[in-house]
């Protein structure tokens, strides 16, 4: 993670409560990204921890993974712009290639697609939405990815440009759904799926029942 200026991109984690995954996932992320961590409402001290350890915190009071994440973009400053889960769920490593698609001009934006490390780490609750919602992108509008874009990497303008308007789960959906429509070329690849941080639970895999509000926020962007 860059702390000198020296990032030729932001990295924004959405955060709820992600202090114990934040203390190991920061060193880790490469020095070409400056992380921008928004704290969303968070009880614990996740931003304390993001800011002893270098990162930016921008709060975010309005619940809701859009409403974090699109605060993260309009903080960013760099050209280019990540979005990543910051539950340690995710190797930032990764990063690098999606970053280098969109830096070299092969795509307007790489997204990651997850392949779970270990069995259990994807719910079947969870990865059962995430296949009927991806598979009604593929089939009505010809969505390229296989996955909703759990990390991905583009150009700051070009997203904000998009308008991406849901502030809560709808929002990557949304995302794919616009970029596809307006025929941005998206590149795909594999990443690492692994578990969460000890210490923290997920907000919409960590349980059926979150699962379910989730895909209510899915098919309202959809509809």
């Amino acid at each position: 993670m860059s702390t000198t200026g020296s990032s030729v991109c932001d990295l924004v984690l959405p955060c709820k409560d992600e202090a114990p995954a934040l203390r190991g996932l920061l060193p880790t992320i490469p020095a070409e990204f400056s992380v921008i961590v928004v704290d969303n409402n968070s009880v614990d001290d996740t931003a304390e921890v993001a800011r002893s350890l270098g990162a930016r915190v921008v709060r975010e009071t309005s619940p809701g993974y859009g409403a974090a994440v699109h605060a993260g973009v309009e903080a960013a400053t760099s050209d280019y712009l990540a979005v990543m889960d910051g539950d340690g769920s995710f190797d930032p490593a990764e990063l690098l290639v999606l970053l280098d698609d969109v830096r070299s001009g092969r795509a307007d934006m790489a997204v990651g697609r997850r392949r779970p490390v270990s069995r259990g780490v994807w719910p079947w609750h969870a990865r059962a939405g995430n296949q009927l919602i991806v598979a009604w992108l593929r089939r009505r509008i010809r969505m390229d990815a296989h996955d909703i874009a759990p990390m991905r990497v583009c150009r700051r303008q070009a997203l904000l440009d998009l308008g991406v308007a849901d502030r809560r789960f709808g929002y990557p959906v949304e995302l794919l759904q616009k970029v596809t429509l307006q025929g941005w070329r998206i590149s795909e690849h594999d990443v690492g799926y692994h578990p969460r941080a000890a210490g923290t639970r997920s907000k919409v895999s960590g349980s059926v029942k979150g699962t379910v509000r989730t895909a209510r926020d899915f098919w309202k962007v959809l509809s």
